[in-house]
């Protein structure tokens, strides 16, 4: 069903990407109601699209919804990292990175967001009144800011991490829906393991690199701590007196792989479709514009300006709507748990279709699949009509994406900047044709003509 409905394009005048991304579920959801269970191979699936429902586990008040285990190629993505640990390594992990992400670091990481955005701006100038392939573009943007901000190194020295996270993530979405006999990994090893066994070590190796260079810099005395960056804090932590503070190096590498991987691919769709729908809906590209102009004029953004760009978080908010990086969640359930009316044994996986949440027209109105920034006009209690539960494009509750400011900030500066300068069109050789790999993106690349203003 999958494969079929992505097989032709889509039409510019409707965003329902639920029913060409998830047919089953949307299938599945008009047949057996709002909740309905599936098995997956021989994993029993709740799949939960009542928002009263997942208000409840999404508040996980006794702690009984865990993140779903990750598969083999996943886990050599992200490792043990933050977003899959549990209990004290997740708490653990989560002040280390909340210490990393809180207002005034991330006020710092301005002017390196600022400075990637000027590099992209330059190779542009090359390129004026031509196609520009912003998907392309909006992927070297993510990587240099997470190398800047993080890693306090330039592109170039983690240009060779992003490309074999790339790789690694391209099997992974290519064995997502191959189930096989449990056990037989251990006796059977196919090329996509062979190759992902050398990825992962590959990447391993040259994030310990980077870790190596910075002590070394701490004992030769070139620094005098081991930095502010994400890296930083890692390191310091690694090196902590007390056990409980303590992290090791296969922590810390884990940690970098997340960032790397989750910091980029949440962030590329973001800033490729905002643009794609700008570029469509120039009324609301003309009143970003203004908005822009009359909070930095010529300049470049500032931390306060940024603060209060209100028509380009409303413009956010509904890219983040129809498109979300991520469309479904999965938890296990630990124990038995009553959810709503409904027991749900131990060790059932609740699956939570985002999709169909943010295409929900009981939430937002008849007109769901209309790009209309008006809705988040009024905050977001207004746009979701009260069931807050409706709109969760960077996860929720407590495991909710720590880098969520750190992303809008780099989505708010990016476009603004573009505005200052451009006037952007879609070019005649667009085909609009969402896909999920691991996040949603354009399967044919987003060529956009910017046009000097």
């Amino acid at each position: 069903m999958r494969g079929e409905s992505i097989s032709t394009p889509m039409d510019f005048s409707s965003h329902h990407i639920f029913a060409r991304l998830l047919p089953d579920i949307h299938a599945w959801k008009q047949l057996y109601g709002r909740n309905y269970l599936i098995w997956y191979g021989p994993q029993a699936q709740l799949v939960v699209t009542d928002p009263e429902l997942i208000k409840e586990i999404r508040n996980n008040k006794d702690g009984v919804y865990l993140k779903g285990r990750p598969n083999q190629f996943s886990k050599k993505i992200l490792g043990d990292g933050l977003s899959v640990a549990e209990g004290e390594k997740w708490s653990k992990l989560r002040k280390i990175a909340n210490h990393v992400f809180y207002a005034e670091s991330l006020k710092g990481m301005v002017p390196a967001m600022i400075a990637s955005v000027e590099t992209m701006l330059e190779r542009w100038t090359q390129h004026e009144k031509k196609e520009i392939e912003v998907s392309k573009e909006s992927r070297l943007l993510t990587a240099e800011v997470i190398s800047r901000t993080a890693f306090g190194s330039s592109y170039l020295e983690g240009e060779k991490i992003f490309a074999m996270l790339m790789e690694m993530g391209t099997i992974m979405a290519r064995n997502r829906y191959k189930i096989r006999l449990p056990g037989i990994g251990k006796f059977l090893k196919l090329r996509d393991d062979l190759e992902s066994d050398k990825i992962e070590q590959a990447i391993r190796e040259s994030i310990i690199g980077m870790i190596d260079k910075r002590e070394e810099k701490m004992v030769t005395g070139e620094e005098n701590n081991y930095g502010s960056d994400f890296l930083g804090p890692l390191i310091k932590a690694n090196h902590d007196i007390d056990e409980k503070n303590r992290i090791s190096v296969d922590d810390m590498v884990d940690e970098c792989k997340t960032f790397y991987f989750a910091g980029q691919e949440t962030t590329i769709g973001l800033l490729a479709f905002s643009l794609v729908l700008l570029a469509i809906h120039t009324d609301w590209q003309e009143k970003a514009r203004k908005e822009v102009f009359e909070l930095f004029g010529q300049h470049n953004p500032n931390v306060e300006g940024i603060a209060r760009l209100k028509i380009m978080s409303m413009i956010l908010n509904e890219t983040l709507r129809l498109y979300p990086p991520v469309i479904s969640l999965l938890r296990r359930v630990e124990r038995e748990v009553r959810l709503g009316k409904l027991i749900v044994p131990a060790n059932t996986y609740v699956m939570v279709p985002l999709l169909a949440l943010h295409h929900d027209p009981e939430i937002w109105g008849q007109d769901v699949h209309l790009f209309k920034p008006e809705r988040f006009a009024d905050g977001m209690a207004k746009a979701t009509n009260n069931i807050i539960a409706g709109f969760n494009p960077f996860g929720f509750g407590r495991r909710n994406c720590v880098g969520l400011n750190f992303a809008a900030n780099e989505a708010k500066i990016a476009p603004s900047m573009i505005l200052q300068r451009y006037r952007c069109t879609l070019s005649p050789n667009y085909v609009h044709s969402p896909i999920q790999i691991l996040t949603i993106r354009p399967k044919n690349g987003i060529p956009i003509i910017f046009n000097k203003l």
